[in-house]
């Protein structure tokens, strides 16, 4: 431990820590712009510049440790006054359409400039015209914005090791640019949004598609359909005020009618339906011991990932399509037969947690599975993919006050779901609901304690197994952040190339840190304590739970007595499962 004083305020911190975080100890916000609790610091911006007593010399408290003895300054009027200048510096370089930006009023430059009063610069303004980017299905770049504050490079490099966003030029005529300045579209970026979730302006954002929604709502001759991801429920509170983690599944689901929409159904429902899929595919595999791990493919950006990166391991990737797609291909292909609705009138819209569903939505022809199966133009299975953001928007333009609505439920038969379904959101999720199914379809019997908490937390890469208690044990790992993946990836490729045992027959990958939780369509501002109070609300979601396994669910027993047949099932296959083909990092 060190002991220092900050402000004349005696405290002590563990050693190691910046002055920036020791700062917050004592309650002294210490302004900055390039931090981030997600990403190592390394003192791009200049804003927080502190100082020791009887020292005309500042440095920067995101990179500074504290040291026994010392006594720091973090606000004076010289400390004040050179923020400013940093401040009024950075906007001489940075466009002044506020009201147009995406991020206005949630934008951390603008929030600082009201903070330190700035009215008039005393600088020339000086912009390089640089174009916006709108090349990528996901994400939008307009580097006329950036800030240079290294963000979205860092997330992208350091925590993501995708390598699609790197610094270009130098000066005021320094930009970020997707590698090699080709186009984002044309990058080896998987549309995973975490460069949108830590810019701290309005430089990179997710591709905004209400406009399209508003249309569809309005046009008489639709029948508007919309499902929920998991992670939504306990993010979507924050835009309106509440705590996160707070669950407002049922309150969505008002807002969501009052918006216009047809009908609600709930992504957790085919969260169900992805278990009874992948758990079948996984004992089948481990009786067969074929194409083993058997990896989960409910993530899109992972998907996006495995196939330009580890394309070798397509074998070992389920062929379960995501919950999302799931949901699409049942609704046009089963739920407009059975409400007499004609498939080609259906508009199928998500609400995800990610950017990378937009993308997903087109991935392939397989996205328009239930046209095929029907012999009919039904369009794509999901017509449009919005973030919670987007959703966030749309209630606030409609003068909808969430919070004062009823609550209602989702409609029948694709709305309810299990506990099972909910944690999906999280990382180890999949799997822990896997699990719990897995057993069952095993043994014939339920789990006793359905807790899997070995595959909890934020810990980068968990392992653990799974005793059937029949004779048959799984050895499981769970990934999340993409930065985390390729050391698990890299060990199965090693044994399966060396002619070894692989060291897994299960492993489920998010690209997102947390999981979907954490996805970069969420509520901007997300650090790990935010993450560790939403992976709360899906948990106590999954507690409160009816049923908490997806087999249980008695819609889920109703679609495949109805419609589906049987798990994995040739009708199933021809539905809800997918192909994937190796790709080039750089499209040509």
């Amino acid at each position: 431990m060190v002991n220092l004083k900050i402000n004349g305020i005696s405290l002590q911190v563990e050693e190691g820590t910046s002055i920036l975080n020791a700062a917050k100890k004592v309650n002294v916000k210490i302004p900055s712009l390039c931090y981030n609790p997600d990403l190592p610091p390394w003192a791009s911006c200049g804003i927080c510049i502190v100082r020791m007593a009887g020292s005309p010399r500042m440095v920067r408290a995101c990179i500074t440790q504290v040291a026994e003895g010392m006594d720091i300054i973090t606000h004076d009027a010289e400390i004040i006054a050179t923020r400013r200048t940093v401040l009024e510096l950075i906007l001489s370089n940075h466009p002044n359409d506020c009201l147009q930006c995406p991020r206005n009023k949630n934008c951390e430059l603008q929030a600082l400039a009201a903070e330190f009063g700035i009215r008039e610069s005393p600088y020339r303004k000086v912009l390089n015209g640089l174009p916006v980017d709108d090349s990528n299905p996901a994400i939008i770049l307009n580097p006329e914005k950036c800030i240079r504050c290294g963000r979205c490079v860092k997330v992208c490099q350091e925590v993501q090791n995708v390598w699609a966003l790197e610094f270009l030029g130098r000066g005021i005529k320094g930009k970020i640019a997707s590698a090699a300045d080709a186009p984002l579209g044309e990058s080896p970026c998987i549309k995973c949004g975490q460069c949108a979730a830590h810019c701290p302006v309005g430089a990179i954002y997710e591709r905004d598609d209400t406009v399209k929604v508003w249309a569809a709502l309005q046009n008489p001759g639709l029948h508007t359909v919309v499902q929920i991801a998991p992670a939504v429920r306990v993010a979507m509170a924050e835009e309106f005020g509440l705590a996160p983690g707070v669950i407002a599944t049922k309150k969505i689901y008002a807002a969501l009618r009052r918006l216009g929409f047809n009908t609600v159904f709930d992504t957790n429902f085919s969260a169900d339906l992805t278990i009874m899929e992948e758990g079948t595919e996984l004992v089948k595999r481990l009786a067969s011991s074929r194409d083993i791990p058997l990896i989960t493919s409910c993530c899109p950006a992972w998907v996006d990932y495995m196939e330009k990166y580890y394309s070798d391991m397509i074998p070992n990737f389920s062929t379960a399509k995501s919950p999302q797609q799931m949901m699409g291909a049942m609704i046009k292909a089963y739920w407009a037969n059975k409400a007499g609705v004609d498939p080609a009138r259906v508009f199928s819209v998500s609400v995800m947690p990610c950017t990378a569903k937009k993308w997903e939505t087109k991935r392939n022809d397989d996205m328009k599975s239930a046209g095929r199966f029907l012999g009919t133009e039904a369009g794509y299975d999901v017509d449009i993919s919005i973030t919670t953001r987007e959703l966030a928007r749309m209630v606030k333009q409609a003068g909808i006050d969430i919070l004062a609505l009823p609550e209602e439920e989702a409609d029948n038969p694709l709305g309810p779901y299990t506990g099972a379904g909910t944690i999906f959101g999280v990382t180890g999720g999949v799997m822990e609901a896997a699990v719990r199914s897995a057993y069952f379809l095993v043994t014939k019997k339920e789990l006793g304690d359905v807790n899997f908490k070995p595959v909890r937390g934020l810990e980068g890469v968990k392992e653990a197994e799974v005793d059937f208690n029949n004779g048959t044990k799984i050895k499981i790992a769970v990934a999340h952040q993409m930065g985390n993946i390729a050391a698990v990836l890299d060990t199965i490729r090693e044994a399966k190339n060396a002619g070894k045992e692989v060291p897994y027959h299960f492993v489920e990958v998010m690209a997102c840190r947390g999981g979907c939780i954490g996805g970069g369509g969420q509520p901007y501002g997300c650090t790990d304590e935010i993450r560790s109070q939403r992976t709360a609300g899906i948990y106590q979601d999954d507690e409160q739970s009816a049923y908490r396994c997806s087999h249980q669910n008695p819609f889920i027993q109703q679609v495949y007595a109805e419609f589906l047949e049987e798990p994995a099932g040739h009708r199933a296959h021809e539905l809800l499962h997918t192909k994937y083909i190796p790709r080039d990092l750089y499209l040509k």
